[in-house]
């Protein structure tokens, strides 16, 4: 496999796949772009955990659940960073299998029910600043709303999981219900203002690093 060292090192990837070398440890990553509108979905775990967080998964749940299993891992969490129906559509599905835990922001619920596909399903909250551990991972919430009310990324060792928030050379829309220009452009200076280079895996479209967009991104100077 080829090495991809644009800025964090020790990554490598292949076909939705990148394990990044933390320490003595290995931050696994698998990548799955489900539905109509090409949501991805990332399968996180440590090398040393039997169990896995699921990010947004959006569409089959079946397809989801196989790959989990494949893997040889159980699902420990589900993960959203916002709530619009295309991030969420295999949630309910998963969590009945697997009787995972789902977390959202609270803020989320606001949202009208045309955009999240009826009433979200999640057990449990996070909020800015509340820091997880879950399937070997530390998992850190910074609220970025602009997208939607409760949008979140996520931050695991130097992995950014900015759902809609920030993509590869552009940024979420924020003319849907929920969505606030103002509040994107001050989550996007707050993404901007961060000191680690993080690779970002977004919620469509192809990952990159925080470094690359605040050089390249209009959206992010």
């Amino acid at each position: 496999d080829a090495q991809e060292s644009r800025g964090l090192g020790d990554v490598y990837k292949r076909q939705g796949y990148a394990q990044k070398k933390i320490g003595d440890r290995m931050l696994n990553i698998h990548t799955l772009t489900l539905g109509a509108y090409g949501t991805n979905c990332y399968i996180v775990h440590d090398s040393a955990s039997k169990t896995c967080c699921v990010i947004d998964p959006g569409y089959t749940p079946e397809k989801i659940l196989n790959e989990v299993t494949a893997l040889g891992l159980t699902v420990e969490a589900i993960l959203l960073t916002h709530g619009h129906f295309d991030h969420v559509g295999g949630v309910k599905e998963i969590a009945a299998e697997t009787g995972c835990d789902v977390y959202l922001c609270a803020d989320e619920l606001t949202m009208p029910p045309q955009m999240t596909a009826g009433p979200l399903y999640y057990t449990k909250t996070y909020d800015e600043g509340d820091t997880l551990h879950l399937a070997g991972l530390t998992i850190s919430i910074i609220r970025t709303p602009g997208h939607t009310p409760g949008s979140v990324c996520l931050l695991i060792d130097d992995a950014m999981f900015s759902g809609d928030t920030l993509f590869a050379g552009s940024c979420g829309r924020t003319d849907l219900p929920g969505g606030s220009d103002a509040a994107m452009r001050a989550s996007l200076r707050r993404l901007a203002g961060l000191s680690t280079d993080y690779r970002v895996y977004p919620g469509h479209g192809m990952d990159t690093t925080l470094a690359e967009e605040k050089r390249y991104n209009p959206y992010l100077r």
